[in-house]
């Protein structure tokens, strides 16, 4: 792949897509460093939603990410599959949930972290309305979050996490100028459609799946076609092959926060193993 060269006035953030079982939050933990040195990513965003066997994430998860070097985690509309990541969405500062979620859900409407030469960058979460569980205006609640941002945090990137194309689209416009980047999450398949709006702000309706490509949306797929074939209930299993890291990253302006650049990425277990033994 070719990845241009960074300028000096600008940061590069990277958003990975939903990570998907033990699979994706270890390709995810391994592929750190290379995104770091390779990709030339100053800050790391990850959707974790999936983590804990394809819905939720675990305590256990959430640290070995973070400890991993990923800045700052997303959720979606399994953020509370698992009980227990209740305390961590209190607690912690880089952990989010979307913010058109109830005030009284346990987590943060959104987070402010820092690249490693010190420059904040604002993290929001939103769930669209389009074929997804009922909840408050996104449009409505991403406005409320960045009246309160200080007008020194200039770098915001907004995971819109989505079913339909026109919820990312309508996003999207909406929030040209106002944000650095909108990039999409939850269908687990990466769109081409990049690109850079009028205004400023970086877009795409869905950054892809981070854990295994051999499947249908990261399960093993002899179970999820009996289902669909026959009706019959059975477990979808996270699958095991052809393990991927999907994201996409936007190189926003330090001063304005307006994004500059914007590219997909895609990285194979393989391609990965093959870069540490060189």
């Amino acid at each position: 792949m070719t990845i241009p060269t960074k300028k000096t006035n600008c940061v590069r953030v990277l958003l990975v897509g939903d990570v998907v079982g033990k699979p994706g939050v270890t390709m995810l933990c391994d592929s750190v460093r290379w995104l770091r040195e390779v990709l030339q990513v100053d800050l790391i965003v990850a959707n974790s939603e999936n983590a804990a066997d394809g819905a939720g994430l675990t305590k256990a998860q959430y640290h070995k990410i973070i400890a991993a070097g990923v800045d700052a985690i997303t959720l979606g509309d399994h953020i509370y599959r698992k009980k227990e990541i209740a305390s961590i969405l209190a607690t912690e500062l880089n952990i989010v949930k979307p913010a058109n979620f109830p005030s009284d859900a346990p987590g943060r409407d959104h987070c402010i972290v820092k690249t490693m030469q010190g420059v904040s960058v604002a993290v929001i979460s939103l769930l669209g309305r389009v074929f997804m569980r009922p909840v408050d205006c996104p449009f409505a609640a991403v406005t409320r979050v960045l009246r309160h941002l200080p007008d020194e945090v200039r770098i915001r990137i907004c995971d819109l996490h989505a079913e339909a194309t026109s919820d990312m689209q309508a996003m999207g416009r909406f929030l040209d100028g106002k944000v650095t980047a909108v990039l999409g999450t939850h269908t687990h398949v990466a769109t081409a459609d990049e690109e850079i709006f009028p205004g400023g702000t970086a877009f795409q309706c869905d950054v892809g799946m981070t854990g295994p490509h051999k499947s249908i949306l990261g399960r093993a797929i002899d179970p999820v076609l009996n289902t669909t074939l026959t009706f019959d209930p059975n477990s979808f299993h996270v699958a095991t092959e052809d393990v991927r890291l999907s994201g996409t990253w936007v190189d926003a302006d330090i001063e304005s926060g307006k994004a500059i650049n914007i590219g997909r990425v895609q990285l194979r277990e393989a391609e990965l193993k093959q870069w540490y033994s060189l």
